[in-house]
């Protein structure tokens, strides 16, 4: 009897790729006429080593069909060398997944429409701690020179430990002792932003990595060593509008007819500073016999990005510090009943300085071991790994001062543009720092944030493989069982406070602090000064930054712990039905956790008390895989499976505030309230269903199409909870007498606006996905290659966010994350040496997470983007330049913006520019 585990090491031990994918219709149209080009395949399919780009291509492919699973894989081309700049970049090429861009990165990944909190992101099989607020993982912490591949798992199976509800990202690195001798590879390259240099920023930046692969005593030890560093230009232009547009009332604003959907603000920036990351990645593989194999990783990064943004700001209703009534003239308002532009009078803008510095690390060491005993193969596992996130907000406001009781009020002209910066025209300058002063404006002398976030996870697993009872054999090749214990520990602080204005009383900014001006064309505006805002906090004003100062802080300070015990069960499938050979596993996964948090409860806005909640629950969820090979390198792939997601971190907080009414209900009882997280809450459950079709080429070309559908049977969103029992929290509630002098009394049952499980839906999807050499089609096309992808994603399910109201209204909502069509395209070509890559992604609009002003997660309407990346370079393969590479590339080739809106595309709210970003460097093996 065969084994399908050799398939499944074969796979394992393969290097990843980027299934760099197409808009699928006309390479789908070619490869299913591929009848034509099928006969010629032995010729075609002859085995040749192969390098580059092909190298990568293959490798990925080779993983996708050994899977007992349905993945998607990227693989390195070459040591340090993954296709894209970024490893984000490269997962958003494939099939079914997308990016978000922050900051002009691609930076956090949806998996099948849905939000990156329902995927789980591994490295090297272990689950990964977080520097963000919650569990999604910034994939730019992870530099791609230091990755030898990624495979997400579409479909899960029961021996797969962190498997995520809508995928399973599990990055890898090299192992040592898969290379056959010494392997030394450097890279450097330069880069600019498009934007240009500003205020105290440069726009150029560089990259340099180095990886170190060697083997000692005979090839029973061997060591990786990698070194990543990046230093990237922050450079942005951004044009914001106030949310939420509302239709305003009669009389509201002047010169505006009662009804007409209007914003009460708008803002100009430019932001510039420097993002700076260092990572280091070392491996220790040992291999004293064939029967144990112990393999140590260790991976440590720090990120620190700072940056400043100078502002201009005015708001456009009627709150200009009390210096009369706006006027409005020539307001244009389209057929949608939005004001798209006109002249507005009596505003006093002010120009604001914002200065943000955030540092991350991240450290991770995991050491695994296999080995045969008893006759059983053993797994045994130990990992740790912490992320650390502290950061610093500061922003003051200066304005044009007032002349005794005069305030210089200015006239602009407005033009709300869609699918391009808005504009602003004023009558006055604000381009002479002297004049402008750091006072109390309308919006305060300035305000400021301390957030940190602490994630640690330890984790152990023990398993083993065995043979199967007699009573299966022909059925199963081998049952996989363990055990693996997971303890998570995730905490958020975030003191704010006012930065107020110092004894010396309203003041300019000193020359000393000054760091030029940046031109605020793009939005009509001219130029406003830059300046160092800490070094002017420092010197002119006071900050006090508090977690308990005020109500609202109550939400962003809390301690969340989770402890996960998963014991599984795996039956590896090697068997024939109905004459074909079918391979595949099913099996069980049990699921005990435990969660808690501990925060603080605020009563009537005061009397902060310690608060601790949570609760216990098991799931059981069993995963079936069926491969059947149908003939002709044919295969048809079915899962079938039970998923959780566990709720997004935040959402568990205990923190709550409570209050009670003053005055008595109809029943003579004053009625208690509340609104916080929840520690309470169950996961979110789907049932899966996958099915896919493939047709594969040896491992040189494919054509894929997939459905999958979820039921989802819970979704997790705030709402309001009736009959919430707040019998522990009324003592602490204010007392009220009535007219005898008696407390007046309080019932016990309230509602408590939280997050909660609420009604799921279903969500439901078909992948198509090529890729092919064009030989295959001509000899006249050598070198020549295309990949391709579509997605279509539709779901039911319908949610609401209050918290998120202002930008996308108080109704249902589709899901964030979702884009209806994702598709992307890649053309290459690689011959003697030579090779070219132009790729796009694309998807339409979705609604994106993002944190607000107040550093809050919110959700925005998304515009979708197309983002084109291309790359030229060559390879010298012979003679003493052997083994060198030159490669320029230029990301974000159309320098798409990033566009949120308020329900209707012609009621803007940002239009973010950052520019294209072009790369020029070498590098070298030997």
């Amino acid at each position: 009897m065969k084994s399908s585990a050799n398939k499944r090491a074969g796979a394992s031990g393969a290097q990843r790729f980027r299934v760099s994918p197409v808009v699928a219709g006309c390479t789908l149209l070619m490869l299913a006429s591929g009848a034509s080009f099928a006969q010629q395949a032995p010729a075609a399919l002859d085995t040749v080593t192969v390098t580059g780009i092909r190298r990568g291509i293959e490798s990925a492919i080779s993983v996708k069909k050994n899977s007992d699973s349905i993945v998607e894989s990227i693989s390195a081309e070459d040591i340090g060398k993954l296709p894209d700049n970024s490893i984000a970049e490269s997962i958003a090429r494939l099939p079914g997944l997308s990016a978000q861009r922050v900051a002009g990165r691609a930076q956090v990944i949806s998996v099948r429409g849905l939000s990156p909190d329902f995927a789980t992101s591994l490295l090297n099989g272990r689950e990964l701690v977080s520097t963000g607020d919650n569990r999604s993982v910034e994939f730019d912490q992870y530099p791609s020179e230091l990755m030898s591949g990624v495979t997400v798992y579409k479909t899960p199976d029961a021996g797969l430990i962190g498997q995520g509800l809508s995928g399973t990202l599990d990055m890898q690195t090299v192992r040592p002792l898969n290379f056959g001798s010494r392997v030394v590879s450097l890279n450097v390259r330069g880069q600019r932003n498009s934007l240009g240099s500003a205020a105290n920023a440069d726009a150029t930046g560089n990259r340099i990595s180095a990886s170190y692969i060697d083997q000692f005593a005979n090839r029973t030890v061997g060591l990786v060593l990698g070194y990543a560093h990046q230093e990237t230009p922050v450079q942005e232009n951004q044009v914001g509008l106030y949310e939420p547009w509302e239709a305003v009332g009669d009389g509201w604003r002047p010169g505006v007819a009662a009804g007409t959907f209007y914003s009460n603000g708008i803002k100009a920036l430019r932001r510039t500073g420097v993002t700076k990351r260092d990572a280091l990645m070392a491996t220790l593989e040992m291999r004293p016999s064939k029967d144990w194999t112990s393999v140590l990783d260790v991976y440590h990064t720090t990120a620190k990005q700072e940056d400043t943004a100078n502002q201009f700001e005015v708001n456009l209703g009627d709150y200009n510090g009390g210096y009369g009534r706006i006027g409005i003239t020539g307001a244009q308002i389209n057929g949608n009943n939005t004001f798209t532009g006109g002249t507005v009078a009596n505003l006093y803008p002010l120009i604001r300085g914002m200065y943000n510095k955030r540092e991350d690390t991240i450290d991770a060491i995991g050491w695994n071991n296999k080995f045969t005993a008893a006759g059983i193969k053993w797994n045994a596992d130990i990992s740790y790994s912490k992320a650390k996130r502290d950061e610093l907000s500061l922003e003051n406001n200066t304005q044009l001062p007032p002349v005794g009781s005069v305030a210089p009020l200015d006239t602009l002209k407005l033009n709300f543009g869609t699918g391009g910066f808005s504009s602003m025209i004023p009558t006055l300058s604000y381009s002479d720092p002297t004049k402008l002063l750091l006072r109390g404006t309308i919006y305060g002398s300035g305000y400021g944030k301390v957030p940190s976030v602490e994630d640690e996870l330890k984790s152990f697993r023990f398993g083993g493989t065995a043979a199967v009872p007699a009573m299966l054999d022909g059925f199963l090749s081998d049952i996989e069982f363990g055990l693996n214990y997971a303890d998570r520990a995730k905490k958020k602080r975030q003191p704010e406070g006012n930065i107020n204005v110092g004894a010396q009383g309203d003041t300019a900014v000193g020359a000393e602090f000054q760091y030029g001006l940046v031109d605020l064309g793009f939005a009509g505006l001219g130029q406003i000064p830059a300046w160092n805002v800490p070094g002017a906090v420092a010197k002119y004003m006071t900050f006090s930054p508090s977690g308990t100062a005020f109500p609202y802080l109550v939400a962003k300070a809390w301690d969340v712990k989770e402890s996960i015990t998963t014991g599984y069960l795996k039956g590896n499938i090697d068997t024939k039905i109905g004459g074909f050979d079918v391979r595949g596993n099913i099996g069980v996964q049990l699921q005990r956790v435990d969660q808690s948090s501990t925060a603080v409860r605020l009563t009537d806005g005061a009397n902060p008390k310690p608060v601790e909640d949570g609760k216990s629950y098991t799931d059981a969820l069993p995963a079936m895989n069926l491969v059947f090979a149908l003939g002709n390198d044919q295969t048809l792939r079915m899962a079938l499976a039970k998923q959780v997601a566990r709720p997004r971190v935040d959402q568990l907080r205990s923190a709550l505030e409570f209050g009670v009414g003053d005055n008595p209900n109809a029943q003579g009882f004053r009625e208690p309230g509340a609104s916080g997280g929840n520690a309470k809450l169950d996961p979110w459950r789907a049932v899966a269903f996958d099915l896919s079709y493939e047709k594969y080429f040896g491992n040189k070309a494919y054509v894929a199409a997939a459905y999958f559908h979820k039921d989802l049977k819970s979704y997790i969103y705030t709402q309001k909870i009736s009959n919430y029992d707040f019998a522990p929290f009324i003592g602490d509630a204010k007392v009220i007498l009535d007219a005898n002098g008696k407390p007046v009394p309080i019932q016990t049952l309230g509602t408590y606006t939280a997050p909660d499980n609420g009604k799921g839906g279903r969500l439901s999807g078909v992948e198509l996905s090529a890729s092919l050499p064009l030989n295959m089609l001509t000899p006249a096309l050598s070198g020549f290659g295309i990949q391709a992808s579509a997605s279509f994603t539709s779901s039911s399910i319908k949610v609401k966010d209050p918290e998120s109201a202002s930008s996308v209204g108080s109704g249902d909502i589709s899901l964030p994350g979702l884009s209806k069509r994702v598709t992307n395209l890649t053309f290459y070509y690689e011959k003697a040496g030579f090779e070219a890559r132009i790729s796009q992604r694309k998807r339409s609009d979705f609604i994106g997470e993002i944190g607000n002003f107040n550093g809050n997660r919110t959700l925005r309407y998304v515009v979708g983007e197309s983002i084109v990346d291309a790359q030229i370079g060559y390879n010298f393969t012979e003679g003493s330049l052997k083994g060198l590479g030159l490669q320029l590339q230029i990301n974000n080739l159309g320098n798409a913006a990033y566009q949120t809106y308020a329900g209707t595309k012609d009621r803007p709210l940002e239009h973010i520019e950052w520019g294209r970003t072009v790369l020029l460097g070498a590098s070298y093996k030997f």
